[in-house]
């Protein structure tokens, strides 16, 4: 590799991403405990640069770096805009929450800066080996996460399930890119795809290699039969590292996606497209009806995760360009959905209580009418009500499936959003129409509450122009995988 074929400045924001790190890593030290508000801004300031930088990049054509061990092209400027935007809403709501708990430390924005660049290394991929440790890198960050709340037996024990779990996962991964490395003698990914569609029979080590990376596709995203660790994370870990997992994570999730089994593996879309179709079929069926016995709103939003990966897997099975493009707006709504979600949760926790049951949503509407109508356009898009943007991105999914004859399919997810829909329909309703059991004020920052203004009404705003972001997505799509 000579010096030229570095091209440092195609990984300029995630060589500035890990300084930052290290930046607020030390810059810490000297904060007092009372200050920590200077960590803070750092960290926002940090990442709104790293997104200038990403915006300013040149994504009209591929560009490649290291020896082409690294890509950026404009579905990775997408995809890390999205996850940078999840990972600044996700700091800015949790902020009165962590500082109620003792968690308001240095280490939890180190953390989520160094899982942001697992999944920016993840997103820009373009060989095995360092799409491999992105994703270690964003695994190991998101364990600590789930378990920085030391003294918490249910966030150590999600912790631990998490762990296991997820090591096994990687075990999984990495057993069958070894195979797809033995069939095809390379580990840069477009390498692997023009030696598959080179060859004239599938190899059986082939066929292994893509049920292994499957299998590790299945535990990133949550869906069934690898959704184990899914609901009990989601309960035990503390709500500000719940929404991470819910929104930001689901970033790197989909790089997975369009790195390996898309690009990598499209020759092979005959082979892997069935065990999708398994894979949506067993998630919306599990997800939407364990959810509705429970009473834990943050289990409930698990399962609801499950369900909602069913459907994205629905637009990926497609195996086409409208497909593609319709999964990327559909896990940016649902990252947004979740984020609002999880941050009208936060907003009624407090310090010495979890507002994580469904009765604490009991009467929201005569405590805080404004957040109730914001939890109301959120339940509606995750049920997929229109005209909120939950409705278009359900469609869109489905539409692919049903260009490529999935006809049973999409009756069937169909079916399973209706039974969703009482899920969602219950926390309006408790909202609305039941006396409130706490009557403690509901009170939050400035910034807060025009955030999460805006991320409510965005439910609103975006199922009626959703033109312009799924415009952005098919661009993306249509100009990195061809």
């Amino acid at each position: 590799m000579n010096v030229n074929s570095l091209n440092w400045f195609v990984a300029a924001p995630e060589i500035f991403l890990l300084v930052m790190a290290c930046v607020v890593l030390l810059g810490d030290l000297y904060v007092r405990e009372g200050e920590r508000r200077l960590t803070y801004a750092l960290t926002q300031i940090s990442l709104l640069c790293c997104a200038v930088m990403v915006l300013w990049s040149e994504s009209g054509t591929r560009q490649l770096a290291f020896g082409g061990l690294y890509v950026h092209d404009a579905l990775a400027r997408l995809l890390k805009i999205g996850a940078i935007v999840a990972v600044v809403l996700v700091l800015a709501y949790s902020r009165d929450y962590l500082r109620a708990r003792g968690l308001w430390r240095g280490e939890f924005f180190v953390l989520a800066m160094l899982a942001l660049l697992g999944m920016f290394v993840m997103i820009s991929a373009a060989n095995f080996i360092p799409f491999y440790l992105g994703l270690e890198l964003l695994a190991l960050s998101q364990y600590a996460m789930v378990a920085l709340q030391r003294e918490s037996k249910a966030a150590t024990e999600a912790a631990m399930k998490y762990f296991v779990l997820g090591a096994l996962a990687s075990g999984l991964l990495l057993y069958g890119l070894s195979m797809l490395y033995g069939a095809t003698g390379s580990l840069d990914i477009k390498e692997v795809a023009a030696a598959i569609s080179q060859q004239h029979t599938r190899q059986p080590i082939l066929v292994f290699g893509v049920v292994f990376v499957v299998a590790g596709l299945a535990f990133k995203l949550g869906a069934v039969p690898f959704h184990m660790w899914v609901p009990d994370v989601y309960e035990g870990a503390p709500t500000a590292m719940t929404m991470f997992l819910a929104s930001a994570s689901k970033f790197g999730a989909l790089a997975f996606v369009y790195r390996l089994l898309v690009s990598g593996l499209q020759p092979l879309v005959p082979d892997w497209q069935d065990m999708l179709v398994l894979l949506a079929v067993l998630s919306m069926v599990l997800g939407n009806v364990a959810a509705i016995a429970q009473t834990n709103i943050k289990r409930m939003l698990a399962y609801s995760t499950i369900a909602h990966m069913g459907f994205l897997l629905t637009g990926v099975l497609a195996g086409t360009s409208n497909g593609y493009s319709s999964s990327a707006f559909y896990i940016i709504v649902y990252a947004l959905m979740a984020l609002g979600g999880f941050g009208i949760i936060l907003l009624l926790s407090r310090a010495g209580f979890e507002a994580d049951n469904l009765d604490d949503l009991r009467g929201l509407n005569q405590r805080a009418p404004w957040y109730a109508f914001l939890m109301l356009l959120i339940m509606f898009s995750l049920a997929g009500i229109p005209p909120t943007v939950g409705f278009y991105a359900k469609l869109s999914v489905l539409q692919a499936a049903l260009e490529v004859g999935y006809l049973w399919l999409v009756v069937f997810a169909v079916l399973m959003s209706l039974i969703g829909a009482f899920y969602y329909l219950r926390i309006v309703r408790l909202m609305y129409f039941e006396e409130p059991r706490d009557t403690a004020p509901i009170v939050a920052a400035g910034d807060t509450r025009v955030l999460l203004s805006v991320n409510g009404l965005a439910m609103l705003v975006l199922g009626i122009l959703p033109g312009p972001l799924m415009a952005w997505c098919v661009q993306a799509v249509r100009q990195s995988l061809g």
